[in-house]
């Protein structure tokens, strides 16, 4: 019988990847340990007769570190910039579904819920007025908010009732059940030096998506405003 000890059983064994010698991978970059190795055959091939100094060749050195060092800080600081923006795009993200303000005439009004409105009044007036329009321009409701002081007025509006500064009008809707859902403008004037002055306004709205601009600036997606830099909201509320 003849003798098979040293055959190899296992014939893809030579095809195993313990076998497999892996290749180092190539870079583009010029390593520290290449430049020096330039610089040895700099000095070996320099004109006997006009050698450089050892100066020369020690600033090379320092130059190349420098820009090393600043390339590998430019790597580390843009991916902390882009782990920063993913971490506050996640932080953002918690405020889908909840309510901000911002400067804005618009927004809108879902069921069962209120919208707020606020503005800047820059004197005392004797007479301020809220008119509220639909989306098609009809006027649909007014409100008499009286004199008020200098300061902000903040009104708080369901389609039915309303508030001012915390406390509930002696007014109501001329629609029996108050206005439906949908979307709404926000006019605010005042009588002021004895002209009728529209006033600016802020108004909340839902936050439904957050994105991130082609800036790195984070971008809420207001239900009735649409897009609007985080960076304008003026209160985010409970």
């Amino acid at each position: 019988m003849n003798d098979v000890s040293n055959v190899n059983n296992n014939p893809l064994s030579d095809y195993s990847i313990a076998n497999k010698t892996k290749e180092e991978p190539k870079s583009n970059e010029l390593g520290q340990s290449a430049f020096l190795e330039l610089m040895i055959t700099q000095m070996e091939n320099q004109d006997p007769l006009s050698p450089q100094e050892n100066t020369e060749f020690i600033a090379q050195l320092a130059q190349f570190s420098s820009v090393e060092a600043l390339d590998k800080l430019n790597n580390n600081f843009d991916s902390f910039t882009n782990n920063f923006m993913a971490n506050q795009a996640l932080q953002a993200s918690t405020l889908v579904g909840r309510s901000v303000t911002v400067p804005a005439e618009q927004t809108y009004l879902q069921a069962n819920d209120l919208v707020t409105t606020s503005v800047e009044i820059p004197s005392s007036t004797s007479s301020v007025n809220m008119n509220i329009y639909s989306e098609s321009g009809a006027l649909v409701e007014q409100i008499p908010l009286g004199s008020q002081p200098a300061g902000e007025m903040v009104v708080r509006w369901d389609g039915l009732n309303a508030e001012l500064n915390g406390e509930l009008l002696d007014w109501q809707s001329s629609a029996e059940e108050g206005v439906p859902p949908g979307l709404y403008r926000f006019e605010v004037t005042a009588q002021l030096d004895g002209e009728s002055t529209q006033l600016d306004t802020a108004v909340s709205a839902n936050v439904n998506s957050v994105t991130v601009g082609t800036n790195g600036g984070l971008v809420l997606n207001l239900a009735g405003i649409g897009a609007v830099d985080i960076g304008s909201v003026k209160q985010f509320n409970e």
